[in-house]
């Protein structure tokens, strides 16, 4: 089924280097044709980028909570920015929005404003989570996805699906194709934090999760094929 309007969760994994830290630009490149393809084809594209290749706020146990997240947003937006230049790069209209105004760099979020820029067929990239400490990425997209209307949540894995148990310590997983949001609380499935899910099952959106490591499985959940795990 194809979905107009998307909201594509990507992690800050996606765009590293082997080493899983910093920018692969040829990374960040190869999943901007990608998009491209999908906005070809009046696919409307928001981008929450997160920021694990620079920096995880809740693995620092010595620095202030507040701070450490702080420091965390503003790695989102390295990677926004990135993600960003390579949209227009491979000729894609793309605007990069934080929800931390740094005018100097990007444009401040604004629904209104986000919402014009879908008009135009350009693809925006959001940075800066929420703009408040104590949220993830994750509860950042699904808010996102709320405030534009989006059809559903493409959250960018390492993995096919949604499993029972974690496959890679497990040997008696069980593959979930399909499940639901409140399934996934009950049962904890490890797909996004409380606060993220609760928010999609609050506006009935539902989440696709997808393998990115290769890059057919995007193009094709950008186009509404059935891939992956469908939560609804």
């Amino acid at each position: 089924m194809k979905n107009n309007r998307i909201l594509l969760k990507l992690s800050g994994e996606a765009l590293a280097r082997e080493n899983g830290m910093g920018i692969d630009f040829n990374k960040a490149l190869s999943i901007a044709r990608v998009i491209k393809e999908a906005t070809v084809a009046d696919v409307e594209i928001g981008i929450v980028v997160g920021g694990g290749n620079f920096w995880r706020g809740r693995s620092n146990t010595m620095m202030d909570s507040c701070t450490s997240d702080h420091i965390g947003m503003l790695a989102t937006v390295m990677n926004a920015l990135a993600v960003g230049d390579a949209l227009l790069q491979v000729g894609c209209d793309a605007r990069v929005m934080t929800s931390v105004e740094m005018r100097e760099i990007a444009e401040p979020y604004i629904r209104d404003k986000a919402l014009k820029n879908f008009t135009k067929k350009r693809v925006v990239v959001f940075g800066c989570g929420t703009g408040s400490p104590f949220f993830s990425t994750d509860t950042a997209a699904a808010l996102r996805a709320a405030e534009i209307k989006a059809d559903i949540i493409l959250k960018a894995t390492n993995v096919d699906y949604v499993y029972t148990k974690d496959p890679r310590k497990y040997d008696d997983y069980e593959i979930i194709k399909e499940t639901s949001h409140l399934n996934v609380i009950k049962e904890k499935l490890r797909v996004m934090d409380l606060t993220a899910i609760s928010l999609c099952m609050d506006n009935n959106i539902p989440i696709r999760v997808f393998n990115l490591n290769n890059l057919d499985n995007l193009k094709k959940a950008l186009l509404g094929k059935d891939i992956g795990t469908i939560i609804k």
